[in-house]
């Protein structure tokens, strides 16, 4: 069977639709979540001006000379702000060496919820750290908030739409995500010349499943996102024109036993005239409340449930501590087994 990432119109759940036609979405969105993980998600009414002026913005930071973007970097437990080339390994997150640790090329800048936000809530400030906004920007901050309110929007009305797909009751996610844990990663691969070593296999990204309940990615169509099918080989994935891309992480795959996939995937760029192709990403990870206990859900449990019950907090420090601080996480035994064994698939086909 071919790999496809479904497309699904998610319009009745936006606006106004009527029971059957939310009905007829959850369940598209649940096959999808069984099958692949990813799915196209269109009909989310987030304004083109809105995306238009966030890219600027982003763009208009990525051009900023290097040592500039490194002013605005901050310690591996703080998620927030700039993140240079090669500081960061994603396989470490799933407790994987890559050939070369810290090897991941692109560059980001992180921004997410702040305590401020939850003024009545007494929230850890290291999670909900303040926003670090690049004053050599000063048309940053305004569209990439624009933005991030958007996204934000996008991931709660699929967290509504979950629960039909589940059959949960109304609003059942609402309790584990009232001050959700979100950070927005903004992400640039076209580095200057030098700056990395197109010799041997350059990783952009590597591979890894994202941590939280969900992640919603605007991404330009150039190629280099590839996602690991059930047949153990990597596909690519390029955005359907106006669609935003979701995928589901690990806490929706431990509240569902692996009823719906955390799938792996990788970015790596296409290199044309020995450069790297321009690629630009932002990531809306919808993480859950730091504090939330995230254990089987009833009807997932089966002959037995595959996860161990977990904070939010718990699961987000073990997975940080692997990608920006260079400690292999060893609580992800299950996504280290599938990244495995996809690598020993890729080397019999070599």
């Amino acid at each position: 069977m071919e790999f496809q990432v479904p497309v699904i119109d998610i319009t009745p759940y936006v606006g106004e639709g009527d029971a059957q036609a939310r009905r007829a979405v959850a369940r598209q969105l649940d096959e999808a979540a069984r099958t692949v993980g990813f799915m196209q998600i269109v009909g989310h009414a987030v304004p083109h001006t809105v995306i238009d002026d966030f890219t600027g913005a982003l763009d208009a930071f990525f051009a900023l000379e290097l040592e500039i973007k490194k002013q605005y970097r901050t310690p591996p437990a703080v998620n927030r702000g700039y993140s240079p080339p090669k500081s960061e390994s994603l396989s470490l997150s799933l407790g994987v060496e890559s050939a070369t640790r810290m090897n991941d090329f692109f560059e980001a800048f992180n921004i997410g919820t702040t305590a401020a936000d939850h003024p009545g809530l007494d929230l850890p400030t290291t999670e909900y750290s303040e926003n670090l906004w690049p004053q050599h920007v000063p048309r940053f901050q305004a569209p990439v908030r624009a933005y991030f309110t958007e996204a934000e929007r996008v991931a709660r009305t699929l967290t509504t739409a979950f629960a039909d797909a589940l059959e949960l009751p109304v609003g059942y996610f609402d309790r584990f995500t009232d001050h959700s844990l979100d950070v927005m990663r903004m992400n640039n691969y076209a580095l200057p010349p030098g700056t990395v070593d197109l010799d041997g296999d350059l990783i952009g990204m590597g591979e890894h499943t994202d941590y939280g309940i969900l992640t919603v990615l605007w991404a330009d169509r150039t190629p280099g996102l590839q996602v690991l099918g059930a047949d153990g080989t990597w596909h690519d994935v390029q955005p359907a024109d106006g669609a935003l891309l979701v995928n589901l992480g690990d806490l929706m795959a431990r509240w569902t036993n692996e009823r719906w996939l955390s799938t792996l995937h990788r970015v790596k760029p296409p290199i044309v005239n020995g450069t790297i192709a321009r690629r630009r990403s932002a990531a809306y990870f919808h993480d859950g409340n730091i504090d939330a206990l995230i254990e089987t859900l009833p009807s997932c449990v089966g002959e037995g449930s595959k996860y161990e019950p977990v904070t939010v907090g718990e699961h987000l420090r073990a997975k940080l501590a692997g990608s920006r601080a260079g400690q292999a996480n060893t609580n992800a035994p299950r996504e280290a087994a599938r990244v495995l064994a996809a690598a020993r698939a890729e080397g019999d086909r070599a």
